[in-house]
């Protein structure tokens, strides 16, 4: 099983993470770049391997893909639905943690989404272009999520 306090730098290890193993994980990170570009999601449920991978397959099969932040920053995009659509608008920013108080980079959605508008998520660098992710509803945590960008081209 991965380790939540050494580097993790593949998806796989983060579906077998506990949630109280993430959200060390999520503690002991540090908010890292803002990210650019297309990130692949994956919602993490902490249930186990199995049952997360299959939740996370079925998720990103039918409803949640991943995020698309804008290049010059300050706002994202959510790729959904099986078709890949790019819908639910986000505003990002540095702020801090809701679950420790730390920094972290900010995604909310509460004046930029009508039907997200009580959604916020928070995210940090766990490893090279892997972030993990908190998504609150109101002020309880909900669920959690890993972004994987691709390796910058030389």
């Amino acid at each position: 099983m991965a380790q939540a306090t050494g580097a993790v730098t593949d998806v796989r290890e983060l579906l077998a993470l506990s949630r109280p193993e993430l959200d060390r994980l999520f503690r002991n990170s540090q908010p890292g770049p803002t990210p650019r570009g297309e990130g692949a999601g994956t919602v993490l449920l902490a249930r186990g391997a199995r049952p997360s991978r299959v939740a996370a397959r079925l998720a990103r099969l039918l409803a949640w893909q991943g995020k698309v932040f804008a290049p010059g920053g300050g706002e994202l995009l959510n790729r959904v639905t099986p078709f890949g659509v790019r819908a639910i608008r986000a505003r990002v920013y540095r702020g801090a943690s809701w679950s420790d108080g730390a920094e972290c980079i900010v995604l909310d959605y509460s004046h930029t989404s009508f039907l997200a508008q009580r959604i916020r998520d928070e995210i940090r660098r766990i490893g090279p272009g892997l972030y993990l992710g908190d998504v609150y509803w109101g002020r309880r945590k909900v669920l959690g999520f890993s972004l994987r960008f691709p390796a910058p081209t030389p």
